[in-house]
């Protein structure tokens, strides 16, 4: 359930400026999206984990928060990672 090494990684390359950044608002999003599609994966098995269920809605809010600070912030990132990640907005 949770991101490896390697993942975590490899969404840092992709997402970040550099390889050792790690807390822009991008490389945060594609993390939790990440995250978020292994939770629900989990839950469409495991109807009744109810704890899942809240950390999942946790991350959703975080990610919705991280990515109205992105828009707000640097549109063209926003859109870039919208379309990178297949985001509804």
């Amino acid at each position: 359930m949770a991101v490896t090494k390697n993942e975590k990684a490899k969404l840092i390359k992709e997402f970040g400026k550099n390889e050792k950044d790690c807390g822009s608002a991008e490389v945060q999003i594609a993390i939790l999206t990440h995250e978020i599609n292994d939770l629900t994966e989990h839950l469409k098995v495991h109807k009744h984990d109810y704890h899942s269920n809240r950390g999942l809605l946790m991350k959703v809010g975080k990610r919705r928060k991280l990515l109205a600070y992105l828009k707000d912030n640097d549109v063209v990132s926003y859109r870039n990672v919208i379309k990178k990640l297949n985001l509804r907005k």
